[in-house]
């Protein structure tokens, strides 16, 4: 079918960017056991679902918990979404013997769902520096933003990091101390970091752009199409490139440049080509 062929020239893709960038896609030849933390099984239907934040992610873990549930939940939406992501609600591959990840990992199916990465990133921006509920993120990442990337910063800005502007999150994520100093948080670690699709060979590669008929196919494959659906609500408040376009009009060339560079990988593997916005230098 013209779907099964989309997921072909998906995967090819990837494939390619992996072996023309090899040098810096392969540097680490072994996945240990903690990097496959985001990586979701399913026994009864074995598949496997690598979930990248800002992906739809809450419903793909959802509908996870409708498969794995063995009838528990029946309905993906009427799982609260903060219930999807309590992590002993689903088991994730990093749980299991090494014999038993190797298995798994050459016998279920594989899939993951990506998203244009900067349309992603200003959906993680959005929704951990502007919500105000998100007292978390603002503590351990706005203070520390604010510290470093502002200048003459209050003394509240600096204790409470709930004003973080979307021009120091950008200069946050160039500045090399912080590549140096802890991974990124997964909510705009990159997808490749994420889900290591150079050294785990995905079946399937859906999009958030045609998130419906993909992940409709997926569970058509897995078996169980004609008793569970995707959720379909569309939130009013999603971010759209057209927002991207305008969070990005206030960041230099110079930092749009560093910025594409980090997640260039993801760019090219799922084919996404250079925004028009961009100014690069």
């Amino acid at each position: 079918s013209n779907t099964a062929i989309l997921h072909q020239i998906r995967r090819d893709q990837v494939t390619d960017t992996c072996r023309a960038n090899s040098v810096s896609s392969r540097k680490r030849r072994v996945l240990t056991p903690n990097d496959l933390k985001h990586l979701v099984v399913d026994e009864d239907h074995e598949m496997i679902y690598c979930y990248v934040p800002k992906v739809a992610c809450t419903n793909w873990k959802r509908v996870m918990m409708v498969l794995t549930g063995r009838g528990k939940y029946s309905d993906p939406m009427e799982i609260p979404a903060n219930e999807a992501h309590v992590s002993s609600n689903l088991k994730t591959l990093n749980q299991y013997s090494i014999p038993e990840i190797n298995h798994r990992l050459k016998n279920y199916m594989k899939f993951l769902f990506v998203r244009e990465p900067f349309e992603r990133l200003v959906s993680a921006y959005r929704n951990k520096f502007t919500q105000k509920y998100n007292t978390s993120f603002h503590k351990r990442y706005g203070t520390k933003i604010v510290r470093r990337q502002r200048k003459n910063a209050t003394q509240e800005a600096l204790r409470k990091g709930d004003d973080v502007k979307f021009e120091e999150f950008v200069a946050y994520l160039i500045d090399p101390h912080t590549q140096r100093e802890e991974p990124f948080n997964e909510h705009w670690q990159t997808v490749y970091s994420l889900c290591h699709p150079c050294h785990i060979h995905y079946d399937l590669i859906g999009k958030y752009e045609t998130l419906e008929e993909d992940s409709n196919y997926i569970l058509q494959l897995a078996g169980v199409g004609n008793y569970l659906k995707f959720p379909t609500y569309a939130k009013s408040t999603r971010t759209t490139d057209e927002m991207t376009t305008e969070f990005f009009q206030n960041i230099s060339s110079e930092h749009q440049t560093q910025l594409y560079e980090v997640y260039k990988l993801d760019f090219l593997m799922f084919n996404y080509s250079v925004p028009s916005y961009l100014k690069l230098e």
